[in-house]
């Protein structure tokens, strides 16, 4: 049938478009239907369709005519081979304006036909087919299921090349890789990596090669192509990219920028330390030069902002302090570094002298923070900068931090019973987290800086009264629970592991400088029950020694304080915790082959050896808390027995050369060995039949050899 011409005014093109919308429902053949059609997707193109009549036209002929001209092989007499496919694309760009059928199973199983028709090459005559397909895309990327079905599907290849390729619409598919990546970049990367990598390389060659504004537009496109999940540098392809990122960066910190331009340069150095850290700064006086100067940009930007808190102006300016927080945390690291640094000393002394200078406008910041901003991400990163500065710049700034301490236990306490998603946001996470990071966990990245501060007598006050206490015990139990959540296979050191290892530390410091609180608080009698249950568990599992090492410690000082409490007396949790300390204990030297000599020297089991550094110290500390229990357990000479630890220290230091036994060794088995004999006839016998006597004067262990003479 023949069809006017679309005519000019609205009223008249809808009635033209509802005339075609009824020949398309009841159409008797193709050629009609056809005819139809042409009409319509020309009105559809023309963007003359509303939310209305597109769904009418949904209705008249649903996904099934577009899915048959997408397949269709045969176009009419005259018309280019495309013509089908390029009726039925405009036909779904049109419906895909409609969230809910750009969702629909439908839509999303044209995935592969829309990579096609980005990876085909494109003549004058397909630009609108291409048009339609980024259309449909877009759409189909703006739904729930769309991103994963995109990825699954090869969308992220196919855009990567329609990039490269640089043919129609290559930098739309440049923005929809962004969206895709900002939504599921480790899946992205686990899939098309090479691909994606070859991207960067071009954005990366652009941006060292472009001297206008170019460079800075791409110094907001990069940080989405560099990959927290997939580590650049274990490829030559990824640190070529990041040698020109490098240059181009040394380009524009070195020129006299405006803000408008500095700002981008700092989140895209903000996003290379977070997935690389130092290790893309080349070493040597240029890279040392460079990195100074890009700590010192941040320490700048983090003191004019915040110094002077204008709340329109701090708004505005959220996003590149976080990213300068990145850049700091980064400076406190290269500073410490003690192996190979980047810094020369003269460089370390002076950034540490400007970051002061920054973290004491964070702390003046947090000072002015009101209870109904707690929950914006920007004061989550605050105190997480702030937390890696007291975690290793002790004596700096103690005074203010002080008067900030109630608002950091405030803090971290609401956001750790509340729940609160603050630190969920990408913002917020200023670096890749492994393991149990929680959402409200701000109380991880104070910890370290409370373990040092609770050695101290005025800030450990100032804990104990604002409670943190009793707030630590909580967070204990919650990240073992955690902990015992995840898989038991070895694994890197989690951030839940390190957490548990540093709260630890925290109450070691508290039962050392405090037993009297130790005694009084209820939070410590809940501690230990969790200590007791929770060695048995960890000890049979070797990759985690070291916290076993920090429980098994922790959990013998508390004993000795806490020995009068019921609990304590004689349970089976209570037996099996020190059966297990006495493991830990017993089990960390053997008696191996001395190269110097044909006898045999006593040294650290090679289970211990990788670990010893940290625990060394907690071992001296539980021998000395064993030998303080000893008198207040009268049980306990029965589990040491049970255990047959006399019977093989007796023969470990028979066998050994006394020369290969340091004083401090001999100090830690003499405590344990005296109170075992005082306390129990049994284990003195023990001792007696193993030689005691003749090694004890051998080692110069006056006390037990007083202790074994006396009847």
């Amino acid at each position: 049938p023949r069809f006017p011409a679309m005519a000019s005014d609205s009223g008249a093109r809808h009635a033209t478009l509802k005339r075609c919308l009824g020949v398309l429902r009841d159409a008797r053949n193709d050629s009609e239907q056809f005819a139809a059609l042409l009409l319509v997707t020309k009105a559809v193109r023309a963007g003359e369709v509303d939310a209305k009549t597109r769904r009418q036209i949904f209705d008249a002929i649903g996904f099934t005519f577009p899915t048959r001209l997408l397949t269709s092989r045969q176009p009419p007499a005259g018309c280019p081979p495309h013509t089908f496919r390029a009726l039925g694309l405009t036909l779904l760009a049109c419906f895909c304006t409609d969230p809910q059928l750009a969702g629909h199973s439908q839509i999303l199983n044209k995935i592969p036909t829309f990579n096609d028709v980005l990876l085909s090459p494109c003549d004058p005559d397909s630009t609108s087919m291409v048009d339609d397909v980024y259309q449909c895309l877009s759409a189909v990327l703006a739904t729930a299921r769309g991103p994963r079905e995109l990825v699954t599907k090869g969308t992220v290849s196919a855009l990567c090349q329609a990039y490269l390729n640089g043919g129609h619409g290559s930098d739309r598919a440049l923005t929809l890789l962004v969206g895709l990546l900002a939504i599921a970049e480790a899946k992205c990367w686990q899939r098309d990596a090479p691909q994606l990598l070859a991207v960067l390389s071009k954005l990366s060659g652009d941006f060292l090669k472009a001297e206008d504004m170019t460079k800075f537009e791409l110094c907001e496109v990069l940080p989405h192509f560099i990959p927290l999940s997939h580590p650049l540098t274990e490829s030559s392809q990824g640190s070529e990219c990041l040698c020109r990122l490098y240059k181009g960066l040394a380009d524009i910190l070195g020129s006299k920028l405006s803000q408008s331009q500095r700002d981008p340069a700092l989140k895209l150095a903000a996003g290379l330390v977070q997935a690389c850290g130092a290790e893309w700064i080349p070493a040597g006086s240029a890279g040392s030069k460079f990195l100074a100067l890009l700590v010192n940009l941040a320490c700048v930007e983090v003191r004019l902002t915040l110094e002077e808190p204008d709340p329109v102006e701090v708004e505005g300016k959220k996003e590149v302090v976080t990213a300068c927080y990145v850049l700091m945390e980064m400076g406190i690291q290269e500073c410490l570094r003690e192996e190979n640094p980047l810094l020369e000393n003269v460089q370390k002394m002076q950034l540490m002298r400007i970051m002061e200078e920054a973290f004491g406008a964070v702390i003046f910041y947090l000072r002015q923070v009101k209870q109904e901003e707690l929950q914006d991400p920007f004061i989550f990163a605050s105190v997480r900068v702030l937390g890696a500065w007291m975690a290793e710049e002790t004596s700096s700034l103690k005074q203010e931090i002080c008067e900030l301490l109630p608002f950091l236990v405030d803090y971290a306490r609401k956001l750790f019973k509340e729940g609160s998603p603050a630190g969920s946001l990408p913002q917020a996470e200023l670096v890749s987290t492994e393991g149990s990071a929680l959402p409200q966990d701000a109380l991880r990245f104070l910890l370290p800086g409370f373990c040092h501060l609770t050695a101290e007598d005025g800030p450990r006050d100032i804990l104990i009264s604002e409670g943190a206490p009793a707030l630590l015990c909580e967070y204990f139990l919650q990240q073992w629970e955690v902990l015992t959540s995840e898989s038991t296979a070895p694994a890197p050191l989690t951030s839940t592991e390190m957490s548990l290892q540093t709260t630890c530390g925290i109450f070691l410091n508290l039962v050392v400088t405090a037993p009297d609180l130790v005694r009084r608080d209820k939070t410590f009698s809940s501690l230990m029950d969790v200590l007791l249950k929770s060695l048995p568990l960890l000890l049979p599992q070797k990759h985690h020694l070291v916290l076993a090492a920090n429980v098994a410690t922790l959990g013998l000082m508390m004993a000795r304080i806490l020995a009068g409490s019921g609990a304590l007396q004689g349970t089976p949790s209570t037996k099996e915790f020190f059966g297990a300390a006495i493991r830990f204990l017993s089990q960390a030297h053997t008696a191996q082959a001395d190269p110097s000599s044909d006898g045999l020297a006593l040294a650290v089991s090679s289970a211990y050896v990788s670990s010893w550094d940290d625990i060394r110290e907690l071992w001296f500390l539980g021998m000395q808390a064993l030998a303080g229990c000893i008198p207040l357990f009268p049980w306990l000479p029965r589990t040491a027995l049970q255990a047959r630890w006399l019977e093989g220290l007796s023969q470990l230091l028979s066998r050994v050369a006394p020369a290969s036994v340091d004083f401090d060794l001999v100090t830690a088995f003499q405590a344990v060995l005296v109170e075992l004999a005082r306390a129990s006839e049994q284990c003195r016998d023990v001792i007696l039949s193993h030689r005691g006597v003749e090694w004890a004067n051998l080692y110069g262990m006056a006390a037990l050899e007083q202790c074994l003479a006396e009847q």
